[in-house]
């Protein structure tokens, strides 16, 4: 009984697979530097530095772009996190900057990567609110909790598709008891905000 064919064939197939897994060793390390400038931008936002916010984005734009294109066929899944970190990053200098949130076509990403983004940012508005709330400019507070709510509503259906999404049921379940928690907050500061301008009015 020859192997010849078996040989062949085996030869060919460790060849595609040898460069697959350089591709994915590949993927998995560089991609760290974008999901670094992306933490990095989200961070600066949060300082109140868009400049730099800004800077730490574009850089990890144009790296994803082209780490993006090694991440053929099923390596695509390796692209996920790093898009992920991109999307939400994107979308909260979006809000800060009173803007449109872009598009899943306009920021060049899965859909996957898209809805997990958008699910992420949600975590990262609730700080923003509470950063406003404590610098007592409740009306940034209001803006951007509306943001947050709505952004919510418009996710939360996709809990359906846990099983092609991975984790949007758990950030779903999550970012439904953080808009719980920010709604009390607005509320609880308007009362009192509310009270103390009532206190003023009295002392006069």
């Amino acid at each position: 009984m020859s192997l010849r064919n078996v040989k062949s064939s085996l030869n060919k197939i460790s060849k595609s697979l040898g460069t697959i897994q350089d591709s994915r060793e590949f993927l998995l390390k560089n991609t760290r530097e974008v999901i670094i400038l992306c933490s990095r931008s989200i961070i600066a936002v949060h300082k109140g530095d868009l400049q730099t916010g800004r800077k730490n984005l574009k850089q990890a734009q144009t790296l994803l772009k082209k780490y993006k294109k090694k991440a053929i066929g099923d390596l695509r899944r390796y692209i996920i996190t790093p898009e992920q970190e991109f999307v939400e990053a994107a979308c909260l200098v979006a809000i800060v900057e009173k803007k449109q949130i872009p598009s899943d076509k306009k920021l060049a990403v899965m859909p996957e990567s898209y809805v997990l983004g958008l699910l992420d940012c949600i975590g990262e508005l609730k700080r923003m609110v509470f950063d406003k709330i404590r610098t007592e400019d409740i009306e940034e507070a209001i803006r951007i909790f509306d943001v947050m709510e709505n952004l919510y509503l418009n996710l939360y259906t996709f809990s359906l598709y846990d099983k092609v999404v991975k984790e949007a049921r758990r950030k779903i379940d999550v970012n439904r008891i953080l808009v719980d928690d920010v709604r009390s907050a607005i509320t609880e500061e308007k009362r009192r905000s509310e009270l103390v301008k009532t206190l003023q009015k009295l002392e006069k």
